[in-house]
């Protein structure tokens, strides 16, 4: 593929987004600026922000948007996105980077061609030169390109990385094309709040007078669970919930547990009840048969081993599907989170929960952390039901930035291995070998 032409680049990324290409001069960089987020009020103090530190212009720093995914800004600076892509792509699009790990002290030609190749994106300066050295300069544009495309911003190009750096301007151009189309189909009235949770991107912001509140990472559908996308609305928030195990987690992941460890349901204080809603003892079922199936098993409340956590949010729904806390939090700091049985793990469930119910009389931040506290089956009704979409969006642009997410489950149709996916076995290790919530078309409410 023929090499870019970089003062055109320049000028056509200034022209449609402002995404990077910036004249900021040398004397410039050297500059440690924190990439902020705006505050979200007393109420979610205790929000994660995401910090991110760059050695060079603020400009090039990635802060958390208040901009929603589904809004007419993000269509419209889609839009742009789309046409700077298309230009690109008429004049040849970028080069492809050596597979080898690079990181600051790293010299070489890969390291000149992995400039030339941030400098086409905007993701470092042209007046950062090519100099064969991975300097700090590098190491900025490095982490500001992992941060649009859903990676750790550690600086260092490794194996994704290098996967998403060479994923070619036509598929990257294509994939903004889809998802427009996507974001488009919700241009309606979503209402004056409202959730989203993208599944690609693994995450989830609320929306209240056309500005995200909050954000929250999420633990969603593995490849061969998926979540579905879907409008559902939010009417109940359960604390302290009791799960029983749906039949298919019986077959697929129980019986197997309880072939590798009979001490497994006791651990994670899982009873056993037969059609008569008797306690029956483990050690009185065959666990090499299918003989489990006839039983139902329920977990007792309890946020250190419950797989709901302590909270679970009711989202009416065709699929039996829902959205919850989990004792496995390590996950949310993950790259890969598509790690569930179809239903979503959420991030600072709290803060999210504290959201839904900021117009239910008593149901202030204190007594959500009290009634959690307290171990107690309790249900808290959502006077106004919230709407929640769950959407399937792998690019966007939103804030001057364009953003790109794996096609985790192949739905903009380049077929396996045409956008990278990240490598999924240091996530699901965190599991602990906790059983995972699926559809759920029963749970006991006292």
């Amino acid at each position: 593929m023929s090499k870019f032409n970089h003062s055109v680049s320049r000028r056509a990324f200034a022209r449609g987004l402002g995404l990077g290409l910036l004249a900021l001069g040398a004397g410039r960089f050297g500059m440690d600026q924190a990439a902020a987020a705006p505050a979200d009020g007393a109420l979610f103090g205790e929000q994660a922000e995401w910090v991110q530190k760059y050695d060079s212009d603020a400009r090039l720093s990635v802060p958390r948007t208040t901009t929603p995914i589904l809004s007419s800004q993000t269509i419209a600076t889609t839009e742009q996105a789309v046409a700077l892509y298309q230009d690109l792509v008429a004049r040849g699009g970028w080069n492809n980077v050596p597979n080898q790990t690079m990181k600051v002290g790293s010299k070489g030609p890969a390291i000149v061609a992995l400039r030339q190749r941030l400098m086409i994106t905007g993701d470092l300066d042209e007046a950062a030169g090519t100099a064969p050295t991975f300097d700090s300069y590098v190491e900025a544009g490095v982490k500001r390109f992992q941060a649009r495309h859903g990676i750790s911003a550690t600086g260092v190009v490794a194996q994704q990385t290098i996967a998403a750096l060479n994923v070619p301007a036509q598929v990257r151009v294509r994939q903004l094309e889809i998802n427009l189309v996507r974001l488009r189909a919700f241009s309606g009235n979503l209402g004056s709040r409202f959730v989203t949770m993208n599944i690609p991107g693994a995450s989830v912001e609320t929306v209240e007078g056309g500005m995200v509140v909050t954000h929250h990472q999420a633990g969603v559908g593995k490849i061969d669970r998926q979540s579905p996308v879907m409008q559902a609305k939010a009417v109940e928030i359960n604390f302290n919930p009791f799960w029983t195990v749906p039949a298919s987690i019986i077959r697929k992941d129980l019986i197997p547990k309880m072939q590798a460890d009979p001490n497994y349901l006791a651990d994670n204080k899982i009873r056993v009840y037969n059609s008569a809603g008797v306690e029956v003892a483990p050690n009185a079922i065959n666990w090499n048969s299918m003989e489990a199936t006839q039983f139902k098993f329920r977990q007792d409340p309890g946020g250190d081993v419950n797989s709901l956590g302590f909270v679970r949010i009711n989202i009416p729904n065709p699929h039996g599907v829902y959205m919850h806390d989990t004792p496995a939090k390590g996950i949310f700091g993950d790259d890969f989170r598509f790690v569930s049985s179809g239903c979503v793990r959420v991030q600072n469930v709290r803060d999210y929960v504290a959201w839904l119910l900021k117009d239910s009389p008593g149901w202030d931040r204190d007594r959500i952390d009290e009634v959690i506290r307290s171990g107690e089956r309790i249900d808290a009704r959502i006077p106004q039901p919230v709407p929640v979409y769950w959407i399937y969006v792998t690019a966007w642009s939103n804030d001057g930035l364009i953003q790109f997410r794996d096609d985790i489950y192949q739905r903009d149709g380049f077929g396996a291995g045409a956008v990278t996916v990240s490598a999924a076995s240091s996530s699901e290790a965190r599991d602990g070998g906790l059983l995972e919530p699926m559809s759920l078309t029963e749970m006991p409410r006292r």
